[in-house]
């Protein structure tokens, strides 16, 4: 009689509605990662550039090709001509979308907004057909966690030139 309650406990246990956990669309890491790139691009679409700047973690060196007469160190200023005269493309996220992990870099597939709204697309450049150079509306971006664990974008904005 035992061993028969036993089996009728742990079967009716079985039966019971298990808690399941609530759906995330990404790893809490993973949308921390997310968040830094938005902001990373709303705020050089806001043309808060010093603030944008602490959310950067890659190189200047193309900034500093877009004008070479600025300082170097002041990577506002660099932000600024590049998004405002030099052709870089610093628009809304429209959709970023986690691609993978590798590491402590993170992968999305980025669209971005117009400022009317609509999807930005780069089209062909210098010469080249859309047989030749497709457009493009979709572009991989690398966020890294630096060691003090704070994320950083590694990639610049879409350049039209």
């Amino acid at each position: 009689m035992k061993q028969f309650l036993l089996i009728a406990a742990l079967f009716l246990a079985s039966c019971a509605p298990q808690a399941t956990p609530a759906p995330t669309s990404l790893p809490s890491t993973a949308n921390e990662a997310q968040e830094a790139l938005i902001r990373f691009f709303e705020l050089l679409n806001a043309k808060q550039y010093a603030e944008a700047d602490l959310l950067y973690g890659g190189e200047y060196e193309q900034l500093q090709v877009f004008n070479s007469s600025a300082d170097p160190t002041d990577h506002a200023a660099l932000w600024s001509w590049s998004c405002e005269n030099a052709g870089l493309q610093c628009l809304k996220v429209r959709a970023a979308t986690f691609d993978g992990l590798q590491g402590d870099t993170y992968t999305f597939q980025v669209k971005f907004s117009n400022a009317d709204g609509s999807l930005f697309v780069l089209g062909p450049c210098c010469g080249a057909d859309e047989t030749e150079m497709p457009p493009v509306s979709q572009f991989e971006y690398h966020v890294a966690s630096n060691n003090d664990g704070k994320f950083k974008v590694m990639d610049l904005p879409p350049y039209v030139p």
